[in-house]
């Protein structure tokens, strides 16, 4: 496998530091099947079997915005080139050379305080990223954001993104509808579960083009907590990512669910985490050492495969947390027994008293005399 030159960091704008030129790996004809979640990677492989799907779509394209979006970047916006954003111009080149793009996406430059970057369209991707990203982000942690979004383009995430963002659009329109939007959410947050898994898979692409876990790091922990990088620390961030995912009880669990519907992107400690997880896991390594499927094998997948890996990845998801509630469902469907104390002692917060043990009796009910005494 042939090595890549990375473009000599310019230092161009406020936030860029200089850094010195290093090689990087490329990945000819990389699918993008090697770095997508497997949750990710079965509802693409799905979708793309389906008969009649890319026709759909094409019947869609005259109701999606994808043409009024390329108009208003056009018209309000800074297109990325040699002549403007330069820097961002040669991460675009060198992205897609990594991944073996062949056709670079256009990308713009939009005025928005908010740290935001995303890929979208039907026929040809664009990458948009906000002066608030570009501001905030030194050289190698925008080239992992740059990566991110080559990596949704590859993957073919910019169609259903923009059938998200039209979907969420149509949500707000038809709000007054009795059912009318009842059924349309329904369907925004089957795709938010889908994109949010998603950006598990392009926080990897981006791994891949950037090879620098640590700036990965940095990108994620400076979208969460600003340009006070003298402030924070990784291992610190990286440890609360852990408190989250392990802390509370079966309350805080459904809070967790309920406090992610609405997003469309996994929350950002917890994605440092998962992507720290597969830079040290060993599907890594071997694309690093050049093992990885090929795009010309993509004809061959098998669905049902794709959905075995997926169901493999949930239930070892569910064995390896330490989340209250996946612990109750892993002893569920492990037939663990009881259950429903556990449930009690879960919930307990939200009665706000300690359950009483009733010994099994029915509530209310005393012991008898030779019955055991309540237990704490």
């Amino acid at each position: 496998m042939s090595d890549t030159d990375r473009p000599g960091a310019s230092g161009h704008g406020s936030g860029h530091e200089q850094v010195p030129g290093r090689r990087r790996r490329r990945f000819p004809r990389i699918s993008s099947r090697a770095y997508e979640h497997p949750a990710d990677r079965s509802a693409l492989v799905a979708l793309r079997r389906l008969s009649g799907f890319d026709v759909v779509f094409k019947a869609l394209s005259g109701l999606l915005p994808e043409r009024s979006l390329r108009l208003l970047y056009l018209s309000d916006s800074v297109r990325v080139s040699e002549r403007q954003f330069a820097h961002l111009h040669a991460m675009l080149r060198d992205a897609c050379h990594i991944l073996d793009l062949e056709k670079v996406p256009p990308m713009y430059v939009t005025q928005d305080p908010q740290p935001n970057a995303m890929c979208v369209g039907l026929d040809e991707p664009i990458i948009v990223v906000t002066t608030g990203l570009v501001e905030l982000l030194d050289e190698e942690e925008m080239r992992a954001v740059v990566g991110h979004e080559v990596g949704h383009a590859l993957s073919g995430h910019a169609v259903y993104r923009t059938v998200l963002l039209f979907l969420t659009d149509l949500a707000v329109r038809v709000s007054w509808i009795p059912l009318g939007n009842l059924a349309v959410m329904a369907i925004v947050t089957a795709l938010r579960e889908w994109f949010r898994k998603s950006e598990l898979s392009a926080d990897r692409a981006g791994l891949l083009v950037g090879q620098d876990v640590q700036a990965s790091m940095r990108g994620l922990m400076k979208i969460a907590g600003g340009n006070h990088l003298h402030e924070m620390n990784v291992d610190a961030f990286l440890e609360q990512a852990e408190e989250y995912e392990a802390g509370g009880d079966l309350r805080d669990s459904v809070l967790k669910i309920l406090n992610l519907l609405p997003r469309s992107h996994p929350f950002t400690a917890v994605r440092a985490a998962e992507l720290r997880r597969w830079a040290s896991s060993r599907d890594h390594q071997r694309i690093m050492d050049g093992h990885y499927p090929r795009r010309d094998e993509d004809q061959d997948t098998s669905v049902s495969g794709s959905f075995r890996d997926s169901a493999a990845s949930y239930v070892n998801d569910v064995k390896e947390s330490r989340d209250p509630l996946m612990k109750l469902v892993g002893d569920l469907a492990g037939g663990a027994s009881d259950l429903g104390g556990r449930v009690r002692r879960g919930f307990t917060g939200f009665t706000g008293g300690a359950p009483e043990d009733t010994g099994g009796r029915p509530p209310g009910t005393e012991p008898d005399d030779e019955g055991t005494d309540d237990g704490a």
